[in-house]
């Protein structure tokens, strides 16, 4: 059952998900559907500020695509919260991947781990949402363990536990037009790739790896990226906006011929790479880049 493998072994970490932070939702979820993506409905999300708190509003809401690894998130602010105001400013800077989540078994060793690291983690917060199923609603629950907002220059990069897999990743929403299965990496341009991927290394107490100029972290499933922007521009012909700039991710295809033909069919901007790879660049409403390949294939190398 795909819920049941989401969940990384004790002591392990995964990519568990990435969000987008849109300022309109119905556009990003019309361009989302185009490009043969099945949606989850819009969720608004509350949270407690303390343990044992109260429940309050987090000010945000979203909607996901669901994948057999993994899932994109797509998150809007809804309200005048503390949360709604970093999504805000986030998206000033630009509209596009601002959040990593790395899925963990263990969120209280993460915290002592990014505490003895001199990261000054925040306390762990428990978040929820109602999820609607085939059999009635449920509550989605996650306990996310996060930093102060600018501790990570790329964005906000967190560790999330999710208590009840079993409502986020339902069948009905895992199968998607265009192929879609899985995400196998995040792409993060940096100014300093090295630097980069010794920090996150510090964070996520993974091995950073080196390839030539290629810098990587590869957890349990999925991979980190760093990549320098003349890198990115030299193999994707991507101008970066701002740096840092978490430019995308890598989601693979059960068939990427099948994928391409649907994207061109519903006239998304997507054009050909090297290795049968595909780039789809999303509209403004979404912000940022997708690299798909098949799915086993191996990640592609901005050397």
């Amino acid at each position: 059952m795909p819920a049941a493998s989401q969940s990384p072994a004790p002591g392990k970490l995964n990519i568990d998900h990435v969000a987008h932070f849109v300022a309109h939702i119905d556009a990003a979820s019309a361009a989302l559907e185009q490009a043969g993506f099945t949606l989850t409905p819009f969720s608004a999300q509350s949270h407690r500020l303390e343990p044992g708190g109260p429940l309050v509003p987090a000010g945000s809401g979203n909607c996901c695509v669901m994948l057999r690894e993994g899932y994109l998130e797509f998150l809007t602010p809804t309200g005048d919260t503390a949360t709604a105001s970093q999504l805000r400013a986030a998206i000033q800077r630009y509209t596009g991947v601002h959040l990593v989540a790395l899925g963990t078994s263990a969120p209280q060793a993460d915290h002592a781990r990014l505490e003895k690291n001199g990261f000054a983690p925040l306390p762990p917060v428990a978040l929820q949402r109602e999820i609607g199923t085939e059999s009635g609603n449920q509550t989605a629950r996650f306990t996310v363990v996060r930093v102060p907002p600018g501790t990570m220059a790329e964005g906000r990069i967190q560790f999330c536990q999710q208590h009840t897999p079993q409502w986020l990743w339902q069948t009905r929403w895992m199968q998607h037009a265009n192929g879609a299965r899985g995400l196998a990496a995040v792409i993060l341009c940096v100014a300093d790739p090295q630097e980069a991927a010794q920090r996150y290394a510090r964070y996520t107490g993974l091995l950073a790896q080196v390839a030539g100029s290629q810098w990587r972290i590869d957890t349990q499933r999925g991979a980190l990226l760093f990549v320098a922007p003349a890198a990115l521009e030299r193999h994707l012909g991507i101008t970066p906006p701002v740096v840092p700039w978490i430019a995308g991710y890598v989601l693979t295809s059960d068939d990427i011929a099948a994928t391409r033909t649907w994207l061109a069919a519903a006239r998304c901007a997507v054009r050909d790479l090297e290795a049968r790879r595909l780039l789809l660049e999303w509209p403004g409403a979404i912000g940022g880049i997708v690299v798909f390949q098949q799915a086993a294939a191996p990640l592609p190398a901005f050397i």
